[in-house]
C-alpha cells in the first residue's frame, strides 16, 4: 500500500489529486457497527441541531463511486447542516478490483459498501440509478448507446429530484471532454437535462401516476475541474468553497474528514493519502437557475443557497398563494424555531424543548394534511416537516443519552448465526439504557418485523430513573415465504448487460434493502410522557472478523442452502476430450442435519453426468461439502451452454449461491448468483509440451482458463522469481498490473530478461502506472507505455504483420477472431517503441488516430518478448473464442519447431 502526503496544494499536486477523483484516506478505525464519534454524544447533538436550523437540501450527482466531491459534501452536510443526497449513477461494477477477486456485480456490492462507509464521513444519504458501469468509455455517445439511450438514467435522475425535492442540484462534472470518462460526461449532461425535466409534467408522466409530483429545483451547479492548472478555475467560477478550514467537531477540516472516508474505497486503489492543514478549494459554476440573479458584482456567490430562504419559518412561504389556507403554519414554525434555539443554547437541557418541537411539528403536519391546501402545494412542506420531526427525534435521543441495542441470542436453533432461514426460530434480546440525569418513561418496546412475521408480546409502560435499564426478549419464527435479504437488482449476464433489472421496485435507488429486523420504543421525559419520542435499533448478530475481533452485523434472512458451482465459467476445447469436471460447493444454514438432501446437475439433452445424483450430508450450520460431477458432452460445436446445479430438500429446490461481501472496515451484504456454470466450447488447437509459468499481478482468471484447456500451467510466486528455476518453463506470463503490484518482480526483472535471451518466451500484460513502468525500464528494448486505450470492444482490428507465426500457429487467426469481444479491446498501449519491436495489431476508437502499440513482439537473443495491452483478462474468462485462440498462439510463440 503506497502513501502520499500532500501539503498546501500547489498546482501540480492539486491537479494530480483531482484526477484521482479524491480517492483518499481511511477513517480512524471505527467499527462499521458503531457510530462515528462525530455522530454520537455532544458532537452528534450539535450536528443534529445544525440540521434542524435549516431546510436546505442538495442533490450531488456523479457517475461512479469515488467520483464524488467528498470535501464539499462534508462541508455542507456537517458544517452547515444541509441535507445532502449523493446520487451515483452506477455502482462501479465494470471496474477493476485492486484488492480482491470480486468483479462485475459482486464488485458492485463491494463498492456500494465502500461508498456507504465513505458516506458515513460525509454525513450524506446515498442513492443509485439502474445503469451499470460497463467499463471505460471515451464519449457521451458511447455511454448512452451502452445504456440503451438516455431514457433510463434520465428517468432515474428525474425520479430522484422529484422524490428528494432538492433546492439545488450539483453535478460533479462538466459534461465536456474535460471530464475524461464518457460515464463522467454523461452524468453531467443527463443532470443538466433532468434539472428542467423534473419540473415538467409532460416528462415521465408514469412517475406522476405513481404519486410523484413535478419539482423544479432552483439552481444547478457543475464542478470546475482543474486537471492541469488550478488557476483555470480562478478565471471562471461562481462559487469557491474552502474545505480546508478547521472544524473542531471533525478534529480537522472537512476535506481531511472526507478523505478519511474516501480511503474505504480500497477496491479503487485508495492508499495512505493524507492532507496537510491549510486551504483547500472546491470550485463550482452556476449553469442554470429559476431565481433572479444571485451573484455579486464580481459574478460570485458565497453559498449554493444564495437567494434562498432556508429558515424554518420560510417553509410557510413555499405554499405560495395558498398560504392563507394554512395561517397556523408560519407562527407554528416560529415556535419550533424558538424551541430549537433554546435547545442549541442549553444543550444540557435540550431534550424537553426538542421533544416539544417534535410534538409541534407533528401537529403542524397533521393540520396541513387536512387543510384545504392543494396536494401540489403542500407535498414539499409536509415532507420537510416530517424530516424535521425525524431530526428532532434523533437529537432528543442524543440529548438524553439514550441507547437501544437489539441482539440475537446465541441460543436455540439460530445459535452462532449471522443469518436465519425460513422456518427457523430465534430470540431477540433488547436493552434500553437511560444515560441522562432525568426520569424517562418508556412504552411500546417491541420488535419491528417484516410482513408475515407473527409475535406475541406485551408492551408495558415503565419509568427509568437516570442510569436505569429496560430489557425485553422476543421469540420470532421466520415464515416459510419470508423475503430474503438480497440485492433488489440483478443482471442475467453481467459481462454484456448494461442495465440492472429491478426485482423489488419499492427499494428502487436505495443502496440495499433495509435490514429486516429492528426493535423500537416510545419515550418521553418524566412520568406523563407528554412529548413522546421514538428510538430504534437494528437487530444485530455476533461474529468474529478475519482478525478474530468480536463484531456485529445486521441479522439477515438467507435460504437454507447455498449452492455454488465452481468455477462459474469454464472453457473447453472442441478438439480435446470434451470431458469436464464440475464442482459444486454446498453450504448449509440449518442448525441441524438435512436428511434426504440430494444434488444433481441439469445438462443439455444427451449429455452424460456421473454420478446422476449425490446425497448431501451437512450436520450443522455453516458446514460445507464439495461435490464433483464428471460431465461428458455430446455433439459439441463452438458456442455457449449453461449447466445448472440443483439441490432438493424438504420438497424445495435450491438453485442459488449467496456469498457474504464484507471487509474489516465495511458493513456487509449478501451477493447472490445462480448455481450455473457458463460453458464456452471453443474450437482451439492447444500446443503440446509447453509448460507455462504465470506470475499473478492484481488478480485475473487467465490461469484457470488455460488449465481448463488442458495446458500445463503453474503459478510462480513473485517472491520466488529471484531463485526459481525458470528454465522449467517454455513461456512465462505476467498477469495484469504485475509490475504495479509485485515489487519482487520489479527487483528480479533482469532474471526475466535473461530468461528471454536464453530462449524463453515472456508475455507482459498491461500495467496501470505508465510513469512507474517507464521509469523502471523493464522492457528488453526501449518502449514507452501510455494510458491510451481502445474502449469500443467491437472496434475494427487489423493484423499488421500477417506473416508472423502468432497469427498461424497453432491456430489460424482471421478477422472473425475479433468478433464478440466484451467490455473493451484493450488499455495502456505503448505509445512509442524501438525498431526491434514488431507491432502486430492496430485498432482505434471511432474518430481517433490509429493505435499500433497494443501488441508488440520482439526477438531477444534466442527468445521472444511480447507486450500486450489487449484485454485478454476479460475475454478469456468470458470464453470469447477468437481471444482464446489468439492467446494460445501467443503462448506458443517461439515454440513452433517443438510442436
Amino acid at each position: 500500500m503506497t502513501s502520499l502526503k500532500l501539503g498546501r496544494p500547489g498546482v501540480l499536486l492539486r491537479a494530480f489529486f483531482s484526477m484521482l477523483g479524491l480517492c483518499g484516506l481511511m477513517a480512524a478505525q471505527v467499527s462499521p457497527d458503531k457510530p462515528l464519534p462525530q455522530d454520537a454524544g455532544t458532537a452528534g447533538l450539535r450536528l443534529e441541531l445544525r440540521r434542524l436550523a435549516t431546510t436546505a437540501r442538495m442533490l450531488h450527482t456523479t457517475a461512479h463511486p469515488d467520483d464524488e466531491d467528498g470535501g464539499m459534501m462534508t462541508l455542507e452536510a456537517r458544517g452547515s447542516g444541509v441535507s445532502v443526497t449523493l446520487l451515483t449513477l452506477t455502482r462501479g461494477e465494470g471496474g477493476q478490483n485492486k484488492v480482491g477477486s470480486s468483479l462485475f456485480d459482486s464488485l458492485g456490492v463491494l463498492r456500494t459498501l465502500e461508498l456507504l462507509a465513505a458516506g458515513r464521513n460525509y454525513g450524506v444519504e446515498l442513492r443509485f440509478s439502474r445503469v451499470a458501469d460497463f467499463g471505460y468509455s471515451k464519449t457521451v455517445d458511447e455511454t448512452l448507446e451502452k445504456w440503451n439511450g438516455r431514457v433510463v438514467p434520465l428517468a432515474d435522475i428525474v425520479r430522484m429530484i422529484r422524490t428528494l425535492r432538492p433546492d439545488v442540484v450539483v453535478a460533479r462534472f462538466t459534461g465536456t471532454t474535460r471530464d475524461g470518462h464518457g460515464n463522467h460526461q454523461a452524468s453531467a449532461v443527463l443532470t443538466r437535462e433532468a434539472f428542467r425535466a423534473a419540473g415538467d409534467p409532460s416528462r415521465f408522466p408514469e412517475q406522476l401516476q405513481e404519486g410523484l409530483l413535478p419539482w423544479q429545483a432552483k439552481k444547478l451547479y457543475m464542478g470546475r475541474l482543474c486537471w492541469n492548472d488550478w488557476n483555470e478555475c480562478e478565471k471562471d467560477y461562481t462559487l469557491k468553497l474552502n474545505t480546508g478550514g478547521k472544524d473542531g467537531d471533525l478534529g480537522g477540516s472537512a476535506i481531511q474528514f472526507a478523505m478519511a472516508g474516501l480511503r474505504h474505497q480500497l477496491s479503487q486503489g485508495a492508499a495512505g493519502w493524507s492532507v496537510e492543514p491549510g486551504d483547500w478549494w472546491s470550485y463550482y459554476k452556476l449553469v442554470d437557475s429559476v431565481l433572479p440573479p444571485t451573484a455579486d458584482a464580481s459574478g460570485h456567490e458565497k453559498s449554493f443557497f444564495d437567494g434562498l430562504d432556508t429558515s424554518l419559518p420560510a417553509l410557510a412561504l413555499r405554499l405560495g398563494n395558498e398560504e392563507p389556507k394554512a395561517a397556523f403554519l408560519a407562527p407554528g414554525l416560529r415556535e419550533v424555531e424558538q424551541l430549537v434555539r433554546r435547545a442549541t443554547a442549553q444543550p444540557d437541557a435540550a431534550a424537553e424543548p426538542l421533544l416539544a418541537a417534535q410534538t409541534k411539528l407533528a401537529e403542524l403536519a397533521a393540520r396541513l394534511e387536512t387543510s384545504g391546501v392543494s396536494e401540489a402545494a403542500k407535498q414539499d412542506v409536509l415532507g420537510r416537516l416530517r424530516q424535521k420531526q425525524a431530526q428532532c427525534e434523533r437529537a432528543s435521543v442524543l440529548a438524553l443519552g439514550l441507547s437501544l441495542e437489539a441482539k440475537i441470542e446465541a441460543t436455540g436453533s439460530a445459535a452462532a448465526s449471522t443469518a436465519v432461514s425460513p422456518g427457523e426460530t430465534f430470540t431477540i434480546a433488547a436493552h434500553l439504557h437511560n444515560g441522562s440525569k432525568q426520569l424517562v418513561t418508556v412504552s411500546d418496546l417491541q420488535p419491528d418485523l417484516p410482513p408475515g412475521y407473527v409475535i406475541d408480546s406485551e408492551s408495558a409502560v415503565r419509568t427509568l430513573p437516570p442510569g436505569a435499564d429496560a430489557e425485553a426478549k422476543f421469540t420470532v419464527r421466520v415464515p416459510e415465504r419470508a423475503e430474503l435479504t438480497r440485492p433488489y437488482w440483478h443482471r442475467n449476464d453481467p459481462q454484456t448487460e448494461t442495465l440492472n433489472l429491478i426485482d423489488e421496485p419499492r427499494y428502487l435507488m436505495l443502496p440495499f434493502p433495509p435490514p429486516p429486523f429492528g426493535v423500537s420504543a416510545q419515550f418521553g421525559v418524566g412520568e406523563k410522557k407528554s412529548a413522546p419520542g421514538r428510538i430504534s435499533a437494528t437487530v444485530m448478530a455476533p461474529f468474529r472478523d478475519e482478525k478474530d475481533n468480536a463484531r456485529w452485523r445486521p441479522l439477515a434472512v438467507v435460504p437454507a442452502f447455498s449452492v455454488l458451482v465452481e468455477p462459474l465459467s469454464q472453457v473447453i476445447s472442441l478438439t480435446g476430450t470434451g470431458k469436464c469436471t464440475v464442482k459444486v460447493n454446498v453450504t448449509s444454514n440449518l442448525a441441524g442435519d438435512a436428511p434426504g438432501a440430494t444434488l444433481r446437475l441439469e445438462v443439455p439433452e444427451g449429455w452424460q453426468v456421473e454420478p446422476a445424483e449425490i446425497a448431501v450430508h451437512l450436520a450443522k450450520r455453516g458446514e460445507s461439502q464439495s461435490l464433483t460431477f464428471q460431465v461428458t458432452p455430446r455433439n459439441l460445436r463452438e458456442g455457449r451452454l449453461d449447466l445448472h446445479a440443483v439441490l432438493r430438500f424438504g420438497g424445495k429446490e435450491y438453485r442459488e449461491a449467496y456469498t457474504l461481501i464484507t471487509r474489516e472496515d465495511l458493513a456487509s451484504f449478501h451477493y447472490y448468483q445462480a448455481a450455473t456454470q457458463k460453458l464456452s466450447v471453443v474450437d482451439v488447437k492447444v500446443p503440446a509440451k509447453i509448460r507455462i509459468g504465470y506470475i499473478m499481478g492484481a488478480g485475473d482468471e487467465i490461469p484457470v482458463v488455460l488449465a481448463q484447456l488442458g495446458l500445463d500451467v503453474e503459478l510462480i510466486p513473485a517472491v520466488d522469481l529471484a531463485k526459481a528455476d525458470l528454465g522449467r518453463y517454455g513461456t512465462i506470463v505476467l498477469g495484469i498490473r504485475a509490475y504495479d503490484t509485485q515489487k519482487a518482480l520489479v527487483t528480479a526483472n533482469q532474471r526475466l530478461l535473461d530468461y528471454v535471451a536464453g530462449g524463453g518466451t515472456v508475455i507482459v500484460q498491461y500495467n496501470a502506472s505508465a510513469s512507474d513502468f517507464n521509469a523502471g525500464k523493464f522492457t528488453p528494448y526501449p518502449a514507452q507505455l501510455s494510458r491510451s486505450r481502445v474502449s469500443v470492444e467491437n472496434a475494427t482490428v487489423t493484423m499488421l504483420a500477417s506473416g508472423e507465426s502468432v497469427f498461424h500457429f497453432p491456430n489460424e487467426i482471421t478477422a472473425r477472431d475479433f468478433d464478440g469481444w466484451v467490455q473493451e479491446r484493450g488499455l495502456n498501449f505503448m505509445e512509442s517503441w524501438d525498431s526491434h519491436y514488431t507491432p502486430l495489431l492496430e485498432a482505434h476508437d471511432p474518430g481517433e488516430a490509429a493505435q499500433k502499440g497494443g501488441m508488440l513482439l520482439a526477438k531477444v537473443g534466442k527468445g521472444t518478448y511480447i507486450y500486450t495491452g489487449y484485454a485478454f483478462f476479460r475475454q478469456l474468462p468470458a470464453g470469447v473464442p477468437g481471444a482464446v485462440r489468439l492467446f494460445v498462439n501467443l503462448l506458443s510463440a517461439g515454440h513452433e519447431e517443438k510442436n
